[in-house]
């Protein structure tokens, strides 16, 4: 069963700005977030990544703990 689920390490609006860093072709549209629908942003954003939902949440979680600039 896939997880969907964010455990996010600040508010969304920090950790956007840090996703927007390492990627800059993701646009804000792209990174609309409504909490209880973390299933629409992963698969919003695994589809424009070209990558699996639950390596998009992984990456979202580890960008939002990076204290520095996103890696």
């Amino acid at each position: 069963m896939q997880k969907t689920n964010l455990n996010l390490g600040g508010r969304w609006a920090d950790v956007r700005e840090k996703i927007k860093e390492s990627n800059s072709d993701l646009t804000y549209a792209d990174l609309e977030y409504e909490p209880g629908k973390e299933k629409d942003l992963l698969e919003r954003l695994a589809k424009k990544m070209h990558r699996d939902p639950e390596d998009v949440r992984a990456w979202i979680e580890s960008v939002s703990f990076n204290k520095g600039k996103a890696s």
